[in-house]
């Protein structure tokens, strides 16, 4: 039976964010992906113009649907909007011994902002406890923690390990927004500290990103990967789909990357 993975998240109407690259990453790794949406979103490449949240009752209910009748073996949590989606989806998820790995979707590309502040501590205190792997970027760190975006990778793994005290099991702190030639993620566990680094492509098309990598290592937790190798492979599927992003041309803003740059037949 193929593997089936859950993906929690708002709509992208432009197709290349939330749950739309989810899909498309669950499908381009041999995954089947289930959805259960959060909010609605008007968006583009160039930004967010309406922001529709689900109702906390048909969150629930899509969550009871999908657990009921298909075989979840991974979760991915992306944008969920406001307290009451992320109370919802934290009681949609209890009793369900899952790979959790959550996306903590503020802001987006734009630029706007996707999370209101006052549901920062529903989802330090709901959800971050029963995360397999968290996987903020540097300015979503910064706001859990309530201080300055890490300029380093000392403060990385500072940061990082800080959040790891907040509950979830596994920290990935991805430095696509820090400078250097290389981008540096740091994958902080109980463990230890796991580097991953690849060169900074030059490119504008980059819309989605972060959806992308925390769906491709729900993927992997899905077909039975150990959270090393999901992330592993995660990392290195993201970096194609950013190397062959520009060969899309979609959009005039900030393009998307190619979901399925190694699947694509053009005969």
């Amino acid at each position: 039976m193929v593997p089936i993975a859950l993906t929690i998240a708002g709509s992208d109407s432009g197709g290349g964010a939330g749950i739309q690259a989810d899909i498309k990453t669950f499908s381009a790794l041999g995954v089947y992906g289930a959805s259960v949406i959060t909010a609605l979103t008007a968006q583009n490449t160039r930004a967010v113009t309406m922001v529709e949240a689900a109702s906390p009752a048909m969150i629930a209910a899509q969550m009871a649907a999908v657990f009921d009748d298909l075989d979840i073996r991974a979760v991915k949590l992306g944008m969920l909007g406001g307290p009451d989606a992320i109370m919802t989806v934290a009681q949609g998820l209890a009793g369900h011994a899952l790979p959790v790995i959550l996306d903590p979707v503020m802001v987006a590309k734009s630029g706007d902002r996707l999370l209101p502040h006052d549901a920062l501590a529903a989802l330090r205190s709901r959800l971050l406890p029963i995360a397999t792997l968290l996987t903020p970027n540097l300015p979503e760190a910064a706001d859990l923690l309530d201080c300055a975006p890490a300029q380093d990778e000392t403060e990385m793994t500072r940061q990082g390990q800080a959040l790891l005290g907040l509950g979830p099991q596994a920290v990935l702190m991805k430095g696509g927004h820090a400078g250097g030639v290389d981008c540096v993620d740091l994958l902080i566990t109980g463990r230890g500290i796991t580097r991953l680094t690849a060169p900074r492509l030059i490119t504008g098309n980059t819309h989605g990103t972060g959806c992308t990598l925390s769906a491709a290592i729900a993927a992997g937790m899905a077909q039975g990967m150990s959270l090393e190798q999901a992330v592993t492979r995660a990392h290195r599927y993201l970096q194609g789909a950013i190397a062959a992003a520009d060969g899309l041309g979609v959009g005039s803003g900030h393009g998307p990357v190619h979901h399925f740059h190694k699947a694509w037949i053009n005969d």
